[in-house]
């Protein structure tokens, strides 16, 4: 039995008063004493939701994603260009905001009678543009689970599974397209690792940026005393006349010369060609830092050769980068991996799941064969993005120029699972098939002419004949509303470019597509409807057109009947905008007897200015001309008279300076190059040169 008693209660001392403050400090104070608990109140559900509820969501969803399978399913029906001017939609969308909200019913509606007109249907079966833009299901589906996650991935405690899925995502398919090992992320010992970029233009700014850094961190310790805007103003990029236009863009931003050099037969860089200008650079005491090379250009699809330029560029310590935008995809299939003999030399690497792996934009992958060397570049660590797992993790804020980032490898993560390698790869192939079935049909048709090889799904194609003709040819078939296409230029020639782009393309689509093609060529070849300009001219049409049809239709024929139309549509051309400007242009003779003046100085002055030295520019896939002929011939118009009117003021000075020399005792123009001379110099003088040479009638 338990004796023990409780113990006795400890009786607690008498609260003491509070000691008064002494002093100022006790003027104005009150004593602390703890607030009491705010008071929560629950938050009452509105009546009527202000944007949408849960139940209008899950309706108007089935509405949203019946609208897409139907809009995928007809999308033949529509044109694939639209048939609208530049800003057509101001007119048709009210100037100011609603006030109240509307419902989904009304904006879907406006959707389809103010937007969709004015939308060109990239997945359509003729549209053959630009490259792919990559679209299917899973992709949209994990499109819509990213964007109701809302998740911003900036780093690996803000997000962890979208930091990790991106890491997995980078090694899978890393591996699927046979990358070495030393990029790859999970490489033991390595320090390699990819991240997914918005696009390839931030692949090339990144990778040139974290190249800068590297080349300057060398310099500064080499040359401690020299500034650091000296350093960078010797250094010094490369890349081809075929490279895509961010290259330049980027070295534009990251403020150091960009060398642009020529390519061979078949528009690839080669050793030689990058050695030679290296050796000739240096020896002008600039400094190599830099090369970007391309798999599978943009203009035509070509290769630059990796196993010759990626030896003289480790020889060198420059780093290279390779731009495999859309190629790259490709090389899933082993078949094509031949063409990146020589990535091993390679220091970044960069294609686009976007274009030609079903994943919709945007989604660029990007591998670095030292990671560190690309995120010294970029760290910037403000206290509030630091975290504790900052040495045991990735954080991608690090390896690009954004903070925010998305949910992208999600797309990549449901596309490859729900495709498999396997069907992935019998999409890529089943494009080059139809590309090389396009080729072949092409080939049998002596009109055309091939330019360039088809290796992917690519094929260049043009008349054969003057640059006029094709460019008429290209604006016809777009402004048809059938089909869409964009140029390019290889070695001076106006080139059409055919991209196999839809999902479930057919041999079927590749005839019907050839059949509008072809019907457009024969109706520009052999069937032009506008009247003649002069009798000499008519005269020409009847022999021409009668040869044509007394003698069989053969490739010779077709080059000659080209080449006379040509001429025909360049004069037509010239007329017609002369004609509608001839109140404010009446007072330049010369301009209406010798309108190909204006052609020979416009051809001249794109031949010497830097966008010319590139096939393929920004131009291609942002110009309007691409799209609406209206514009084609408002910009012909402007070129034409602001041409004439430069003529004018530049052969005026020099009859004034003519009769000022006549004054003065001297005789000709031999002042005239010293006493009048700008930027345009040499330009006006060669203009001034070719009037004389044709007899040209100047103004006095």
């Amino acid at each position: 039995m338990d004796n023990r008693q409780p113990a006795p209660k400890a009786t607690m001392p008498p609260a003491l008063p509070p000691r008064p403050l002494a002093g100022a400090h006790a003027q104005g104070v009150k004593i602390h004493s703890a607030p009491p608990p705010p008071k929560i109140i629950a938050k009452s559900k509105p009546n009527n939701y202000p944007g949408m509820s849960e139940e209008e969501f899950r309706l108007n969803g089935r509405k949203m994603v019946d609208y897409m399978v139907n809009y995928m399913a007809n999308i033949e029906d529509r044109r694939v260009v639209p048939d609208i001017e530049p800003g057509y939609l101001r007119d048709l969308i009210p100037k100011q905001p609603p006030m109240a909200s509307e419902s989904y019913d009304d904006v879907m509606k406006d959707f389809e009678n103010f937007i969709m007109p004015g939308i060109t249907h990239w997945q359509h079966p003729r549209f053959h543009a630009y490259f792919p833009a990559g679209n299917s299901w899973p992709s949209i589906l994990a499109g819509m689970l990213a964007d109701a996650i809302g998740c911003v991935g900036f780093s690996w405690a803000a997000c962890p599974a979208m930091t990790e899925l991106e890491m997995i995502m980078l090694d899978w398919f890393g591996t699927m397209i046979g990358l070495p090992k030393q990029f790859l992320p999970f490489t033991e010992n390595g320090k390699g690792g990819g991240v997914i970029q918005g696009s390839a233009s931030e692949c090339n700014f990144v990778a040139l940026l974290a190249a800068r850094f590297e080349i300057m961190k060398k310099l500064k310790e080499r040359f401690p005393f020299v500034e650091e805007g000296l350093l960078m103003s010797k250094l010094i990029a490369y890349c081809s006349k075929e490279s895509h236009s961010s290259v330049e863009k980027a070295c534009m931003i990251g403020m150091v010369k960009l060398r642009i050099m020529e390519t061979d037969d078949l528009y690839r860089l080669r050793g030689d060609t990058l050695n030679a200008a290296i050796q000739e650079d240096r020896n002008l005491g600039l400094i190599p830092f830099f090369v970007s090379t391309t798999l599978g250009t943009t203009s035509v699809c070509s290769f630059d050769v990796l196993s010759e330029v990626g030896p003289v560029c480790s020889e060198n310590d420059i780093w290279l980068h390779v731009d495999a935008a859309y190629a790259g995809s490709a090389f899933i299939c082993p078949e094509f991996r031949y063409l990146m003999n020589g990535i091993e030399h390679a220091m970044s690497f960069n294609t686009n799941p976007n274009k030609w792996l079903l994943v919709n934009f945007d989604c660029s992958t990007m591998w670095c064969r030292d990671r560190y060397k690309l995120t010294q570049a970029l760290v910037v660590d403000p206290l509030y993005l630091q975290h504790s797992w900052t040495d045991k993790a990735i954080d991608y804020r690090h390896w690009g120029i954004p903070l925010s980032r998305r949910f992208r490898s999600l797309k990549l993560w449901f596309v490859i699972r729900m495709y498999g390698v396997d069907g992935l790869q019998q999409y890529v192939r089943e494009h080059v098939r139809l590309a090389k079935k396009f080729e072949a049909i092409l080939r049998n048709d002596d009109r055309f002419e091939i330019i360039g090889e088809v290796i992917m799904g690519l094929v260049c194609f043009r008349l054969k004949g003057s640059n006029e003709i094709n460019q008429n040819l290209l604006t016809q078939l777009n402004s048809s509303g059938k089909i869409h296409m964009v140029p390019a230029s290889l070695s001076q020639q106006f080139v059409i470019r055919f991209c196999v782009c839809q999902e479930h393309a057919t041999d079927e689509d590749i005839e019907i597509a050839y059949t509008i093609i072809s019907q457009t060529a024969q109706k520009i070849l052999y069937e032009p409807t506008n009247p003649p300009l002069v009798e000499e001219d008519e005269d020409a049409y009847t022999n021409v057109k009668s040869s044509i049809y007394d003698t069989e239709e053969s490739g010779e024929t077709a080059v000659a009947v080209s080449e006379h139309y040509r001429i025909r549509a360049s004069t037509e051309s010239i007329t017609s905008n002369r004609q509608k400007s001839v109140d404010s242009d009446a007072h330049f003779p010369f301009i209406q007897s010798q309108p190909s003046v204006c052609d020979e100085m416009i051809e001249a002055k794109k031949l010497k200015s830097l966008s010319e030295k590139r096939s393929f520019l920004v131009r291609m896939v942002s110009d309007p001309k691409c799209y609406n002929p209206k514009i084609v011939r408002h910009l012909n118009h402007n070129a034409h008279r602001k041409m004439s009117q430069d003529i004018y003021r530049d052969t005026t000075m020099r009859k004034t300076i003519e009769s000022r020399n006549k004054l003065k005792g001297k005789s000709g123009t031999d002042s005239y190059s010293s006493e009048y001379y700008n930027q345009d110099g040499q330009e006006i003088n060669d203009v001034i040169i070719a009037m004389e040479q044709t007899g040209l009638q100047t103004p006095m």
